[in-house]
């Protein structure tokens, strides 16, 4: 298995994540991210990302000038106080917000809502441990293991500052899921896919 990543949006009011990629980091792989999430919305947002070129290509061919966009440019620097070198991320010394299409509210350009969901994928999921042997040997258990957090996390996990889940926040459902609701969706879902 060759480099995956895993790409995820959220919404910052509701902490529904509502679309989730695994693939490369290529510019093809955020066209069809950035084009799922566009299909799952239903009005005007505004997004921001981090500052990943191919985000841009992405928004403008999924959404046209129907989004207020922006990158969070983050600035590195090396950390020489780390013994640790090879596994210590680079400094953050500083971020710049660009406004990149639409007219997007610099009050709310920010990436610490995906990046806080980032922490909770990896903490929630062993296979995202880094520096271990629990990681994925084939792409799609690991996609089927993201897919599985993220059903859980929408829709059976009480957010503790929502006090509901966030596909209850987001008006998708009306109660917090059992995690039979998930296994019946995924029975019918592979029902439908083997009839002709």
């Amino acid at each position: 298995m060759g480099d995956v990543w895993t790409w995820t949006a959220i919404c910052a009011d509701t902490k529904l994540v509502p679309s989730w990629l695994v693939g490369d980091r290529g510019l093809d792989t955020a066209k069809r991210f950035v084009s799922d999430l566009a299909g799952r919305l239903a009005s005007r947002v505004q997004v921001t990302s981090d500052g990943h070129k191919c985000y841009v290509d992405a928004v403008e061919g999924a959404f046209g000038s129907e989004v207020d966009f922006a990158q969070l440019v983050k600035q590195y620097g090396e950390n020489r106080d780390c013994g640790e070198v090879r596994y210590s991320p680079a400094v953050c010394t500083g971020a710049k917000k660009v406004p990149v299409t639409g007219n997007p509210d610099p009050a709310h350009i920010s990436t610490s809502y995906v990046e806080r969901q980032n922490l909770t994928m990896r903490m929630s999921m062993r296979r995202f441990t880094r520096l271990t042997n629990a990681f994925s040997k084939k792409v799609e258990n690991h996609c089927a293991a993201v897919a599985l957090h993220f059903m859980h996390y929408n829709f059976c996990r009480i957010h503790q500052t929502l006090r509901v889940t966030p596909a209850m926040a987001a008006e998708v459902t009306d109660h917090a899921w059992e995690i039979g609701e998930i296994v019946d969706l995924l029975k019918q879902t592979t029902a439908a896919k083997s009839q002709p």
